[in-house]
């Protein structure tokens, strides 16, 4: 079997960008099922993939459950690429099994007491909320989109069989947000096929699930995540059209709104050759979000996305991953995300789980007349950007998208993070430079890290400590290591400048005397930052650039060098080059090598600057900054490194605020840089 999924015979007349038309992502789902489908030797043999060692489930000495949970996540998220192609030839087979037969029999054993396979009732666990929610969810939406694919060919005695199990969980305990359109599914398909369900409950759920609209079509996930478009968006529109639309009309209209509004800004999440941007947990799910742009075309305004650019972005972004043949361990997608990389993913997940990366595959449930796939593919607006860089703002998330037409990359800046998870906390994240692990020894790529220095080690774990002296609970040994933001706050874009704020330790006992105001100007292929530090007593921090990857054994290429007074550091790997160059406020620019801590890589080069202050009161003070990243191997020119042309720092701005700063860019632009009332902006 080839190593990875090969186009053959590509369109380059339809999709003159990837080739892919609907044939290819007929033969790039049968390709991954045949790579699954060698884990089973006859049509009577349930679906299990090896467990992954590490941290994801079942751990050894698990209980049985856990067992069964794990092969009935990868039944049924495997299924999200076997419907569709049942879908539309009812006798697929794969490897000499038809697909049909196979998922129709070990869903019903799955589903009836005393197979090998089959899942227990919720009143036999601890009563809990369990992962066999989570797989009914995506099952029912598979079925309520596609029913002809296996609920046809029960009987309707083995219908009432299952049945039991079904409702049993569709009514179970579940958890805030996202999981309750689990349930919401499960309960309108069977409420659709005529089965008696609890009616206030569902509509309790669905309300719930409305309340979490934040605007901008985003819903509020824990933090403001993947999850807002892949469930909130995908699922709940297929529910809409299949279910909704009939029988809860005013809610179905409030998910019909938020959807068509985060079409607007959906491309511009995208890299121009579709890559997925690596961000926010589950990462091991990869192009779920893809699963957006077929259901663009399910809305009841199907026009709100171009469909040649829709296809283009959903097929570049499969490519991205389905052509690596790192990609695939044990013959199944990674548990990673370009590759198996352990410290890249939750524990909640396990082998079979990266199989809900395919969701965009319900592409194949549009007619084969549909815009998605006669449309000819096309590069949207990167084919007018030209060296520009787009941004998009988007207040109620407090997401800014920016799209470089210098590079191709796109990045996603987040400014409403609760809490340190470098799935979320990053200064920014790039579609073409996937982020880093935190690094305690200090360079965390794209993150300030923060270590204080103050031999009282005030954490202000002791309230108290300001009137008695006393340390209690404060082990100096923990100010060893660097740390990075504890939570981040969006504070808004005034004339063109993002503000945001690092909350480097939390309040309320010294939270403000903790603080990195964060200013961001976008310029082509990059960002300036003039970002005033409000840390009160010894501290050293360091800003790390993206991560280098150490490809084909090779490190990254290292310059340093100073010119007027601006220090310059460069890391380069062929098709890629980072520049980091300090004007002000900075000690000096380094770079660490890191193992374990890169997407790609084992190995990986961090560019970043480093400042230390001893005095028991620092100042406050301004670093600026500029961080700029290239997609090709040309070198730097001195015009590339030197985007400042003049830089006014003011102690008291025009408005009546400390510490700001003019910045005229080469070209004559300016920016004022002014933190007036910031601290009364704070949105999280």
């Amino acid at each position: 079997m080839k190593k990875k999924f090969e186009i053959i015979n590509p369109d380059l007349n339809l999709s003159p960008m990837t080739g892919m038309t609907r044939e290819h992502y007929i033969d790039c789902a049968k390709y991954l099922l045949e790579r699954a489908f060698t884990h089973v030797t006859s049509i009577n043999q349930h679906l299990s993939f090896p467990t992954v060692p590490g941290k994801t489930y079942p751990q050894p000495n698990a209980p049985e459950w856990r067992y069964r949970a794990a092969d009935f996540e990868a039944l049924e998220r495997t299924f999200t690429l076997a419907g569709p192609l049942i879908h539309i030839d009812p006798e697929t087979s794969i490897n000499g099994i038809n697909l049909r037969d196979y998922y129709a029999l070990h869903f019903y054993r799955a589903f009836t007491p005393g197979n090998p396979n089959s899942i227990p009732f919720p009143e036999e666990l601890p009563d809990s909320n369990y992962q066999f929610t989570c797989e009914f969810g995506g099952l029912f939406k598979t079925l309520l989109l596609m029913p002809d694919t296996i609920w046809s060919q029960y009987t309707e005695e083995q219908k009432n069989e299952m049945v039991t199990t079904i409702s049993k969980w569709g009514h179970h305990r579940t958890t805030q947000n996202n999981w309750r359109i689990f349930n919401i599914t499960t309960l309108s398909f069977l409420k659709k096929h005529g089965y008696e369900i609890d009616d206030e409950l569902l509509k309790s759920h669905l309300l719930w699930i409305a309340s979490y609209h934040s605007g901008n079509g985003w819903y509020l996930e824990q933090t403001y995540n993947y999850y807002s478009i892949s469930l909130f968006i995908v699922y709940t529109t297929i529910w809409n059209r299949t279910f909704g639309d009939e029988y809860y009309p005013e809610i179905s209209e409030i998910i019909e709104r938020s959807a068509q509004k985060l079409m607007e800004s959906l491309p511009s999440f995208f890299g121009r050759d579709g890559y997925i941007n690596m961000w926010s947990r589950s990462i091991c799910y990869r192009t779920w979000v893809s699963g957006a742009f077929p259901v663009a075309f399910l809305l009841k305004n199907p026009n709100l996305i171009d469909p040649g650019w829709a296809r283009r972005l959903c097929s570049g972004s499969l490519l991205q991953f389905v052509t690596r043949e790192e990609f695939y361990y044990n013959e199944i997608p990674s548990l990673g995300f370009y590759g198996q990389r352990e410290y890249m993913v939750q524990n909640y997940s396990c082998a079979g789980s990266p199989f809900l990366m395919f969701l965009p595959f319900i592409c194949l449930a549009l007619p084969e007349n549909s815009p998605f796939w006669t449309a000819k593919e096309n590069d949207g607006f990167w084919e007018s950007l030209g060296n520009d860089s787009k941004k998009v703002i988007l207040n109620n998330p407090g997401l800014v998208l920016v799209n470089h037409g210098k590079n191709g990359t796109s990045e996603i800046i987040p400014g409403k993070v609760y809490y340190d998870d470098p799935n979320y906390s990053k200064l920014s994240y790039n579609t073409h430079f996937p982020w880093e692990d935190h690094n305690p020894d200090g360079g965390t790529a794209m993150e300030y890290s923060f270590r204080s220095l103050d031999p009282r080690d005030v954490r202000g774990d002791d309230v108290n400590f300001y009137l008695t002296g006393l340390t209690v609970d404060n082990d100096a040994l923990q100010n060893q290591k660097f740390t990075i933001s504890q939570s981040m706050l969006y504070n808004g874009v005034i004339d063109n400048v993002l503000y945001r704020q690092a909350i480097m330790r939390k309040p309320p006992n010294n939270g403000v005397g903790y603080i990195i105001d964060l200013a961001e100007i976008t310029i082509p292929g990059g960002v300036i930052r003039v970002d005033r530090t409000r840390l009160a007593f010894e501290y050293e921090i360091t800003l790390g650039h993206y991560g280098l990857p150490h490809l084909d054994g090779k490190n990254a290429v290292v310059d340093q060098f100073e010119e007027n007074g601006r220090k310059m550091i460069t890391a380069t790997i062929p098709g890629r080059s980072l520049a980091l160059i300090s004007y002000s406020g900075w000690d000096q620019l380094e770079s660490l090598v890191h193992s374990n801590h890169n997407a790609e890589a084992d190995e990986s080069t961090v560019i970043f600057a480093r400042k230390k202050r001893l005095d028991k009161n620092p100042p406050m003070e301004l670093l600026i900054t500029v961080m700029l990243h290239k997609m090709n191997d040309s070198a730097w020119s001195l015009e590339e490194l030197n985007p400042i042309k003049d830089i006014e720092i003011m102690e008291v701005t025009t408005n009546y605020s400390t510490l700001g700063a003019i910045i005229t860019l080469s070209d004559n632009s300016k920016f004022k840089i002014d933190f007036q009332e910031i601290d009364g902006r704070r949105s999280c």
